[in-house]
């Protein structure tokens, strides 16, 4: 491997040459079951021939163009968008991080708007927004901010899946103008509201009774992946703004803030912008992406596989000491163990199957949507031995 790339990752010692399905093929020609998707961002799992026949076409007419001009591609995905989630419009960037800057961006002028001078924005504990600086900071988990002072200033954070903490706030504070969530946290343990129908809609209480903009963070949970379109219509919610990235692109970097109401009218010209987001390529891919899922019924399947993996290593991890809880949300599944777990990512790579730890003791999965039952059935056969060696080592 090349000597010249920065330092950034903790990469395993292997290379993918293709894939096809929930399956890749390593230089070596070995066959792994990919029980991650390129971290939820692959959820048509791999070389899908719909994708693949859009993206040959479109490349071959335009990839890019810039936002100085009307993109037809972009103008068709921001319908979708619209009209699969009930809200107003769309700005296009490039991958989550930038759907968050974007949404941070957007409350502040929104607070400014109203008159509030420093504008503040509630956060939660143990959430995952981004690694740029605006990103990190409204991020909890003080191993990733560390190194990065001075952070970015206006965040208020408190408890996941605390509504009374969010009330106490609104009760003393007259300069917050927006709660961001992510409806299932990803990066922090596959975490779960205990009634995530109750949380979202108490959220929306307080920030209708206040003038907050609710804010949800998608990026992880969107795009069918909890079994609906959006995790928030689980509830009989629906957000001010909803940022999106991972799959809705299927390996096509593509990343959109989705906006409502006064939200959506906020940004004016100049006020924000993106030389690559919504190029031609990006929003093809998209478009595709969320016909696919129609057309194959994968947020069926999302939920369907889901319980069935879910289902199985319950079973199969029955009585073992150091299983702490398995959760899932449609194919978000979490299996937390009671001591740091990352030695599993090489246990199960020898197995050849992909997986992920995060939170330090939380197996996680987030297998492609087009995973079947017989793969789903074979991931739990691959897996379950694993943790039971490792807990019994």
């Amino acid at each position: 491997m090349s000597q010249h790339l920065m330092n950034t990752y903790g990469r395993q010692p292997i290379t993918f040459t293709h894939g096809e399905g929930a399956w890749l093929w390593s230089d070596k020609g070995e066959k792994y079951l990919d029980a991650l998707a390129g971290v939820a961002v692959n959820g048509l799992g791999h070389a899908h021939p719909k994708l693949v026949k859009t993206l040959q076409t479109q490349v071959a007419k335009l990839i890019h163009v810039s936002n100085i001009y009307q993109i037809a591609e972009q103008a068709t995905l921001g319908d979708k968008l619209a009209e699969l989630s009930g809200m107003d419009k769309v700005f296009f960037c490039n991958s989550g991080c930038e759907a968050n800057e974007a949404a941070i961006k957007l409350a502040r002028l929104y607070g400014h708007n109203k008159g509030i001078e420093n504008p503040e924005i509630i956060v939660m504990e143990k959430a995952f927004h981004g690694r740029t600086m605006a990103t990190l900071s409204a991020t909890g988990n003080r191993k990733t901010q560390a190194g990065f002072e001075p952070l970015v200033g206006g965040f208020i954070r408190v408890p996941f899946d605390d509504l009374e903490a969010v009330t106490q706030i609104a009760a003393r504070k007259n300069n917050v103008v927006a709660v961001l969530v992510e409806p299932v946290q990803g990066e922090g343990g596959i975490n779960i509201p205990h009634d995530g129908k109750a949380y979202l809609e108490g959220l929306r209480k307080v920030c209708d009774e206040h003038g907050w903009l609710l804010m949800l963070d998608e990026v992880q949970s969107g795009i069918g992946r909890t079994g609906t379109w959006f995790a928030f219509q689980h509830t009989g919610i629906t957000p001010d703004v909803m940022t999106l990235a991972k799959g809705l692109g299927s390996g096509v970097p593509v990343g959109a803030c989705v906006a409502k109401g006064v939200a959506a009218e906020t940004f004016t010209p100049g006020k924000h912008g993106s030389t690559f987001g919504g190029n031609p390529l990006a929003t093809a891919a998209g478009l595709a992406t969320l016909n696919i899922i129609a057309e194959d019924k994968l947020r069926e399947n999302a939920e369907a596989m889901g319980d069935l993996i879910c289902d199985s290593l319950k079973t199969a991890l029955e009585g073992v000491a150091g299983i702490v809880t398995i959760r899932h949300a449609g194919l978000m599944i979490g299996i937390e163990l009671d001591r740091p777990c990352t030695e599993l990512v090489k246990m199960a790579l020898e197995e050849k199957l992909l997986i992920n730890v995060t939170a330090e003791k939380v197996v996680r999965l987030l297998p492609p949507l087009i995973i079947n039952a017989q793969e789903a059935k074979e991931l739990v056969n691959r897996l379950a031995p694993l943790i039971k060696k490792f807990l019994n080592g």
